[in-house]
């Protein structure tokens, strides 16, 4: 099959309005979509749809759908809390407006666990899943430690803004294995050494933030994921060690007993990022084979 990034046509879309207003894309032609090579949906999550434009030029025979998540990219702004469950619906609601059917999907991230929630909602939506590093705390031995730097997390967002929050989340998700009983003793890190404001400038938008704790604290739905059986993949990269991300997919898969599946790269090794070489070509490649 082909696995190039021939450009092709792109389309975008809007379902839903006001705050529930989603944004999507398609790439390439929707009526080429088949029973045994669907629509194949890309999506993470805060990442918005220009995070996946790498990986989806790699799909050339097939149609592919992108899209930005609740609060993200182009889609209304807001300063509420997003659950999973907004998420799911999100989903579903881009899905049924596709009219093609079951779509093979790929989860990264967020979008991994708001992926888990869509099945135990609408399993009837989606093929073949792919849940890639889904950053999730339940099953962890440190789960409750997890959720503690959370909530400290989300507490600073709301007294000191952007800056200082995102710096606590960066030095986090760097965090390679369980989390010290003494983590949050630490001094703060300062968000200067993250190229991250010092100052709040009093907003509080940032869609990551806004899916925090919601994303980590979900439960996953275990009956409902088992009985997917091989149709649903569970995934980490090679190089992401024993970070949050990658630990949260071997605790999803040995919950709903099935296999990790070893991608390459790291938590953002299908796409580049400054600092951080990724490898598009061979995550393509990978997840063509998972998909069959």
């Amino acid at each position: 099959m082909m696995d190039d990034t021939t450009e092709r046509t792109v389309t975008t879309h809007v379902v839903g309005e006001g705050e529930g207003a989603i944004t999507y894309d398609v790439h390439g032609d929707l009526a080429t979509a088949s029973v045994e090579r669907p629509a194949l949906f890309l999506f993470a999550a805060p990442m918005d749809a220009t995070g996946l434009e790498m990986l989806a030029g790699h799909f050339t025979d097939r149609p592919v759908v992108t899209y930005d998540p609740r609060g993200a990219g182009r889609n209304p702004l807001g300063t509420a809390d997003i659950s999973v469950e907004q998420h799911a619906s999100d989903l579903h609601r881009v899905i049924e407006a596709l009219e093609v059917g079951a779509v093979d999907a790929f989860g990264t991230s967020g979008g991994a666990v708001n992926l888990l929630g869509l099945l135990a909602a609408h399993p009837e939506d989606v093929r073949i899943a792919v849940a890639h590093e889904p950053p999730l705390a339940a099953g962890l031995p440190d789960a409750e430690a997890v959720r503690a730097v959370v909530a400290d997390m989300k507490r600073t967002y709301a007294e000191q803004g952007d800056g200082a929050a995102m710096a606590k989340f960066i030095a986090f998700v760097m965090l390679d294995g369980p989390v010290p009983d003494d983590y949050l003793d630490q001094p703060a890190p300062d968000p200067a050494m993250f190229g991250m404001p010092t100052a709040d400038d009093g907003t509080r938008t940032n869609p990551l933030l806004r899916n925090m704790p919601a994303i980590i604290e979900y439960d996953i739905d275990v009956e409902a994921l088992r009985a997917r059986g091989d149709r649903l993949v569970v995934a980490a990269g090679v190089e992401s060690g024993d970070t949050l991300a990658a630990r949260g997919a071997r605790a999803v898969a040995s919950a709903v007993g099935r296999p990790v599946t070893d991608f390459p790269s790291h938590h953002g090794g299908f796409t580049e990022q400054p600092g951080m070489p990724g490898d598009p070509a061979g995550f393509a490649a990978r997840l063509r084979e998972v998909l069959g």
